[in-house]
């Protein structure tokens, strides 16, 4: 595990596999998922469709490969709670995903901190924009070929309309990749309301301490997505070419930290501004586009089973 873009990471050295032997990332991945796994199997039912793919790509995907799962985020337990079905190595810290978690709210103190470190989180910064170190630490354990999730709407959403629009950061966490990642969606429903395991206002406008019990989590699974890149960024630099200024500085975020931005692989070398722009933009849209269909299947097969 390389370490060079870490930058200011918070407790770098407790993301470390040799930390200590590794004995804190297995005892709390074993603990968290072993809790995890009672409340979505035993004090909840679960069904998950399509769970073969996720199960193989995880355990089985090629050596080098990596996996960047993407899905909707509608409680603060999705993770784990959506690895820990019947049969999913939840409890196994080699196997488990590397995620990124909002600096804000689990990275506020020492004790958080090492915990979410060792338990394979890496900070993300809202606001920060898609250049920042973390950002780069993401990138490097991708490299690594490393299984990555994310949760691109950025926060917390409960409600049944469409899905908050994606950061960019996924897109460009795909194109950025030394090695061509392999991308999976997923949409799931159940943890979220006020009739589920983790509602936001659930008694006195807060969500409850512990998962609710006695219901219902869907899971669907989609099929892996993969880019060819050579293609699409033949089409950025076309789009770039006949539309020098496409991106309105609702995109700020985008602009302002390129000067941070470290050097790509080579099929991003002769991408300018504008080229990028379109690029992650593109990769995110079509990743949306699959979870957004995930999730309405994930919502009407629950209700099936009402």
């Amino acid at each position: 595990m390389s370490g060079g873009s870490g930058g200011d990471s918070p407790m770098l050295w407790a993301a470390h596999p040799s930390h200590l032997s590794g004995a804190p990332r297995r005892i709390a991945i074993f603990t968290i998922g072993s809790l995890a796994r009672i409340a979505v199997t035993l004090l909840n039912s679960s069904h998950v469709h399509n769970a073969d793919t996720l199960l193989h790509l995880v355990t089985a995907r090629p050596p080098g490969t990596p996996l960047i799962t993407v899905s909707n985020h509608t409680s603060t337990l999705d993770d784990p709670l959506m690895w820990a079905f019947k049969g999913f190595p939840v409890t196994n810290a080699r196997l488990s995903r590397w995620i990124l978690a909002a600096e804000d709210i689990c990275f506020t103190n020492p004790l958080f901190s090492y915990f979410f470190r060792v338990g394979k989180c890496i900070p993300i910064r809202r606001g920060a924009g898609i250049y920042q170190p973390f950002m780069d630490e993401a990138l490097d354990r991708i490299n690594e070929g490393e299984w990555m999730h994310t949760f691109p709407e950025g926060k917390v959403c409960q409600e049944h309309g469409p899905l908050r629009r994606f950061k960019w950061g996924v897109g460009s966490l795909v194109a950025r990749a030394a090695v061509p990642p392999i991308v999976l969606p997923i949409g799931h429903t159940g943890f979220d309301q006020a009739s589920r395991v983790m509602p936001e206002k659930y008694m006195f406008g807060r969500r409850p301490l512990l998962p609710l019990a006695g219901k219902k989590i869907t899971i669907v699974v989609g099929e892996p997505m993969e880019f060819d890149m050579a293609s699409l960024r033949d089409t950025a630099m076309k789009f770039s070419a006949s539309s020098p200024s496409p991106f309105p500085l609702s995109c700020n975020a985008f602009k302002m930290d390129l000067a941070a931005r470290r050097p790509g692989p080579k099929h991003l070398v002769a991408l300018d501004d504008n080229s990028l722009g379109w690029l992650y933009s593109h990769i995110t849209q079509q990743i949306q586009a699959a979870v957004e269909e995930l999730r309405w299947q994930a919502l009407g097969k629950n209700r099936q089973s009402s």
